[in-house]
């Protein structure tokens, strides 16, 4: 059994403005998705890869999913792999948040 909801981090630029790389995501695990929420998915041919995606539209064999920034350097959606079957999509995000970030220490002074 899993538990309902996953954190995950955002690593790269393709969504943004809407997500930065370092924004870490509250998401729940459903395949019960719509159209233009951001999701979760497993890439259809590259195992082990999760991907963030926002849901276009539902289309024959899964979802349609693109990235809200498609010219990033390597981004990937269903314009370069195809719609993205059910059983490939984990969750839709719920929430961001950023971690708490440490101040630098203060500069040493002679």
């Amino acid at each position: 059994m899993h538990w309902p909801f996953l954190r995950v981090a955002v690593a790269e630029d393709s969504m943004r403005p809407t997500l930065l790389p370092g924004d870490w995501l509250i998401a729940r695990r459903t395949r019960r998705i719509r159209p233009g929420q951001v999701v979760l998915a497993w890439h259809p041919s590259r195992d082990g890869l999760l991907l963030v995606k926002r849901a276009a539209r539902r289309v024959d064999g899964g979802w349609w999913l693109v990235s809200d920034n498609p010219l990033a350097p390597g981004a990937a959606d269903s314009s370069r792999f195809g719609p993205v079957s059910d059983d490939r999509i984990v969750g839709r995000v719920l929430a961001r948040y950023w971690p708490i970030r440490t101040a630098p220490p203060p500069l040493a002074t002679r």
